[in-house]
C-alpha cells in the first residue's frame, strides 16, 4: 500500500478516526479530573571543597573530578534514613523518614557540582516545609559523614543556593499536556484501527476494490437512495435527480463498450441477491428508451421475478409461455407508456428454469427480438446461487454485472467472475450500485446536480426545479397491478 492508499483509507474511515480521537480525549479529560493534585517545592545545593593544607588542596585539584563524584554520592545519600531522620525530626514527626523518602527526588545537572532536591506532596505547604527541612539538615549530615574524626574538618561543604518556595500551581495533572497526548494517542489508535478494519474488510465498497479484482470496464456508479424501494423507477419518477443522471451515465458508457462488435443484447445479473439488478435493469431500459431507441427488457429471473412489480405491469403470462410454445411473442409483449419500451414478463414459474433459459427456443427468441429492437436487456438471477445468468451470458452479446457496495464480498465477486469465465461468457462491464453519497469515483459524481431553472414569478428570481408530476416527463402506470 502506498501513501495515497492510506490517505484514501483515512478519508473513508474518518468517522472512526474522529470517534477514537474523541474517546481518547474524553479518557484524558476524565483522567485529569479524577487524578489527585500534586505540588512540588525544590531546593538547590552547591557542593564545594573547603580549603585545607596545600598538599591536600593540590591533590584535590589534580583529581579534577573529586567534587563531581561526591555530588553523585550525595544524590544516593539523599533518600537514606541517615539523611532524612534529621529532616523528619525537624518536622516534629509529621512525617516519617520512610514517608519522606517516597516524596523526595534528587537530580544533578550535567557537568556541574549542583544538587537539586525536589519534594512532591498533595499539599503545597507541606511540600515547602519538607523541602525547607531537608535544606536545613542535609548539609550538616554531609559534613558529619565527611569528617574523618571528631577533631577533623570536612573537606566538602554544601551551601543552599536556592531555598524552597511555595508553588500553588500543581505539577500533576497537567490538563493541556494530557489533552494533547489524548489527541496524539487517539490519532495513532484511530489510524491503526482504520487501516486494520480496511485490511480485514472483505466487502466490495469502492471502484478501487473492483479494479483490484478485475480489469473489466466499470460502467458507472449508482448512488444509494434509502427511498429507492418506494420509488424504484427513479429515471421516470425523478428524471432530474442525481441518481437518475447516474443511470444515464451508465447508458452512455454502455454504448461505447466493445465498439468493434456493437453489442445489443445484454444479460443484467449480480453475484448474490439484493444487489439491485432488477431496479438497475428497469432504470437502464428507461434511460435507453428515453434516448429514442427501441428497447425490450425481459424478466429473465424465473425464480424470484421482480421487474414487472417495479414497472407496475401484470405478469400472468410471459417468457415461459413463449418458450413452451403456448403463445407467440406479440401475444405477451407489453408496451410501457409513450416510450419505445416493450416488456416481456417471466410468466408462470417453471420447474426447470435453467433448462428453459438455455434452450434453443430461448436462442430463437433472442434472435427474433434482436431483429426487432435496438437493445434487448434480460434481468437474470444472481450468478452464485443458480446458473441461469451464466447460461444466458452465452446466448447474448455479454453480461452487465451489478455489484452492491457494502453487500458483496471480494470472494463472492471473484467467484461470480469465475462463473462467467468458466462458460466463456463475456463480461461487458460492471455497475457499482448503492454507493454511499460520501464517496466519489471515476464515474458520474452525484454530489453535483445540474438542474434547469425557471423564473419565480413572485420574486423574479430563478430557481432550480424538479417536476413533482412524472407525467410532465413521460407516462407512468397509474397503479401497481398484482401479478396473475
Amino acid at each position: 500500500m502506498d501513501l495515497m492508499s492510506y490517505a484514501r483509507i483515512l478519508r473513508r474511515r474518518w468517522r472512526l478516526l474522529v470517534a477514537i480521537v474523541l474517546a481518547a480525549v474524553a479518557v484524558a479529560a476524565l483522567f485529569t479530573i479524577l487524578s489527585p493534585r500534586t505540588y512540588q517545592s525544590s531546593a538547590q545545593f552547591f557542593v564545594s571543597t573547603s580549603s585545607g593544607d596545600a598538599v591536600n588542596n593540590a591533590q584535590l585539584a589534580s583529581g579534577g573530578t573529586f567534587t563531581q563524584q561526591r555530588v553523585k554520592s550525595y544524590l544516593q545519600l539523599l533518600k537514606t534514613p541517615k539523611a532524612l531522620d534529621a529532616a523528619a525530626q525537624r518536622l516534629d514527626g509529621a512525617v516519617s523518614a520512610n514517608e519522606l523518602a517516597a516524596k523526595v527526588t534528587g537530580a544533578v545537572p550535567p557537568d556541574s557540582v549542583l544538587l537539586d532536591v525536589v519534594v512532591t506532596d498533595a499539599s503545597p505547604e507541606r511540600a515547602k516545609d519538607m523541602a525547607d527541612a531537608i535544606a536545613a539538615t542535609f548539609p550538616d549530615v554531609v559534613e558529619d559523614l565527611e569528617r574523618v574524626d571528631s577533631n577533623a574538618t570536612s573537606p566538602v561543604k554544601l551551601t543552599v543556593v536556592k531555598g524552597a518556595t511555595l508553588q500553588t500551581v500543581p505539577v500533576s495533572p497537567r490538563p493541556s499536556r494530557n489533552l494533547v497526548l489524548g489527541v496524539i494517542l487517539g490519532l495513532i489508535l484511530g489510524a491503526g484501527l482504520a487501516v486494520l478494519r480496511e485490511l480485514l474488510d472483505t466487502k466490495v465498497r469502492t471502484k478501487e476494490d473492483i479494479e483490484s479484482l478485475t480489469e473489466a470496464t466499470i460502467l458507472g456508479g449508482i448512488p444509494f437512495d434509502a427511498d429507492a424501494e418506494k420509488h424504484p423507477l427513479i429515471v421516470q419518477a425523478g428524471p432530474l435527480a442525481g441518481r437518475a443522471e447516474a443511470f444515464r451515465s451508465v447508458r452512455t458508457n454502455l454504448r461505447f463498450v466493445d465498439l468493434d462488435h456493437h453489442p445489443r443484447t445484454f444479460v443484467v445479473t449480480s453475484s448474490i441477491a439484493g444487489e439491485g439488478k432488477s431496479s438497475t435493469s428497469a432504470n437502464l431500459a428507461l434511460a435507453l428508451a428515453e434516448s429514442g431507441v427501441n428497447v425490450c427488457v425481459i424478466e429473465g429471473d424465473l425464480r424470484r421475478p421482480r421487474l414487472l412489480d417495479y414497472l407496475g405491469l401484470p405478469g400472468s403470462v410471459g417468457l415461459t409461455d413463449i418458450l413452451i410454445g403456448r403463445y407467440q411473442v406479440d401475444d405477451v409483449l407489453q408496451d410501457f407508456g409513450r416510450l419505445s419500451l416493450a416488456i416481456l414478463g417471466a410468466g408462470p414459474t417453471p420447474p426447470n428454469p435453467s433448462e428453459l433459459l438455455g434452450s434453443s427456443a430461448m436462442s430463437d427468441l433472442l434472435a427474433e427480438l434482436r431483429s426487432r429492437f435496438d437493445f434487448v436487456l434480460i434481468d437474470a438471477p444472481p450468478l452464485l446461487p443458480v446458473t441461469d445468468a451464466a447460461v444466458l451470458s452465452t446466448l447474448t452479446d455479454g453480461a452487465i454485472l451489478v455489484t452492491g457496495s457494502g453487500l458483496v464480498t471480494r470472494d463472492q465477486l471473484d467467484h461470480a467472475l469465475e462463473n462467467l469465465e468458466n462458460v466463456n461468457g463475456k463480461l461487458l462491464g460492471i455497475v457499482l450500485n448503492r454507493v454511499p453519497k460520501s464517496r466519489t469515483g471515476g464515474y458520474y459524481d452525484y454530489r453535483y446536480e445540474y438542474k434547469p431553472e425557471r423564473t419565480n414569478q413572485r420574486s423574479g428570481r430563478r430557481r432550480e426545479v424538479e417536476p413533482t408530476d412524472p407525467d410532465e416527463v413521460t407516462t407512468r402506470p397509474k397503479r401497481l397491478l398484482q401479478r396473475g
